[in-house]
């Protein structure tokens, strides 16, 4: 049975010695979709910070393509 004292899988194991029963809070304000596109040093911190918080990494909402981005283009050599 899930424990709703635990902020976080970390704790979950700490407490436990594992994670099987942690379930992720995704029911409160904090747990927004992102659309920092996939593998960003912005959707990477996002998905950290999820995890500190205890939410589930991915929201039904978050980014799943490219469309839309421009990159740099970089000559080849």
């Amino acid at each position: 049975m899930p424990d709703p004292t635990l902020r976080n899988v970390f704790e979950a194991i700490l407490k436990y010695g594992h994670d099987e029963d942690f379930v992720p809070r995704d029911r409160d304000d904090e747990f927004q979709p992102t659309n920092a596109p996939a593998g960003s040093p912005e959707k990477l911190e996002i998905l950290a910070e999820r995890v500190r918080s205890g939410h589930p990494l991915w929201h039904g909402e978050d980014r799943v393509d490219y469309t839309g981005l421009t990159g740099a283009v970089r000559p080849r050599e």
